[in-house]
């Protein structure tokens, strides 16, 4: 009985060897990445601390450390590090398009089957318009308008597709544009199709956004869109924000998953839209 407490207690602790080895081996870039992923989830992390977790010594940690603020990902501080704002937005941004990624990548792909060769499109801010515009790269002289430093990334590069991108003030905390100057720059346009998203959807149809100013944004871009559509899943149903930017009333078609409410979408489809959902 003995022998097998001892085996057990022995496979253990060669586990954790072997646990350690291979973090040890790590490439330096791949261990940076990890290092840079600590500090998202857990701001301020030492290096002595981070020397035990990979394994490697501390002057290789502070090698990784110097690498990283060469490229703006972090600030160094007495005895460790934190992320730089731009890595922060990076991280925050990455995690919320995480979120329901599978409805908003299904919702995505239905709203380009409304595209067509030579339409103006508007694509406003949110993390299911970025989907969406991920799928218009193989569009065919496609016009894009956005006020979204993430979908103006996405789309730079795109043979086809032709970017403009709205002037503006960054919003703090999202690599939006907006403002007075977002507005007057659309004022001056004319598109077939905006697609929008939502921060919430009421149960009266009503449409929120988390900050005024982008409400007001994405009035405008209805006004001067022939069609709106309104990108969201199902989380956002039942919910409210701070702005309210108008109703599903507003809107041509209104595109979301099918773990929405029977009887919400019953109630939207009577507000005028055209109610369409899809499997995730």
């Amino acid at each position: 009985m003995l022998f097998f407490v001892i085996l057990s207690q022995f496979l253990t602790f060669h586990d954790i060897v072997r646990s350690l080895a291979a973090v040890k081996q790590l490439p330096s870039a791949a261990r940076q990445t990890r290092i840079r992923e600590r500090f998202a989830s857990q701001p301020g992390v030492s290096i002595s601390a981070l020397a035990r977790e990979f394994g490697v010594s501390e002057m290789t940690i502070r090698r990784d450390l110097a690498a990283l603020e060469g490229k703006a990902h972090i600030q160094r501080t007495h005895g460790g590090a934190v992320l730089t704002e731009r890595m922060m937005l990076e991280f925050d941004y990455r995690a919320r398009r995480e979120q329901h990624r599978a409805a908003k990548c299904a919702i995505a792909a239905e709203a380009r089957r409304l595209v067509r060769p030579g339409h103006r499109l508007i694509l406003d801010t949110g993390t299911t318009t970025l989907e969406f515009a991920a799928l218009l790269k193989d569009g065919e002289r496609l016009t894009v308008i956005t006020p979204s430093l993430a979908v103006a990334s996405e789309l730079q590069h795109a043979p086809g597709v032709e970017v403009i991108l709205l002037g503006g003030v960054m919003r703090e905390g999202s690599p939006d544009l907006t403002g007075p100057l977002t507005e007057h720059c659309l004022e001056m346009l004319a598109a077939d199709i905006a697609f929008q998203g939502a921060d919430a959807i009421g149960l009266d149809g009503a449409i929120y956004n988390s900050d005024l100013r982008l409400a007001r944004v994405d009035q405008l871009m209805r006004r001067v869109s022939k069609q709106c559509c309104v990108l969201a899943d199902a989380s956002k149903i039942g919910a409210t924000a701070l702005a309210r930017s108008g109703s599903l009333a507003d809107v041509d078609i209104f595109i979301t998953d099918r773990a929405a409410s029977a009887d919400a979408l019953r109630r939207f489809g009577k507000l005028g839209p055209k109610v369409v959902t899809v499997a995730a």
